[in-house]
């Protein structure tokens, strides 16, 4: 799964979505670039609701990578 965060997401809106993440027993790899931040997220997403992270303050856009 890819988190796309907003470019006017704070420090705060990154920390909190990192806590849910781990919260969620999800680990991450976050790459920042010049205007985005995106976070590439491992663990079981397969049935997880990605609604409940677009709603977290900072989200743009989240996509789950189809299972093969």
């Amino acid at each position: 799964m890819l988190v796309v965060m907003k470019k006017s997401a704070s420090e705060e809106d990154l920390q909190q979505l990192k806590q849910f993440l781990i919260d969620n027993d999800f680990d991450f790899h976050q790459s920042t670039g010049a205007h985005r931040i995106i976070l590439g997220v491992i663990g079981a997403t397969s049935h997880f609701d990605v609604a409940r992270i677009r709603g977290l303050p900072g989200v743009l856009e989240v996509f789950k990578i189809p299972e093969e």
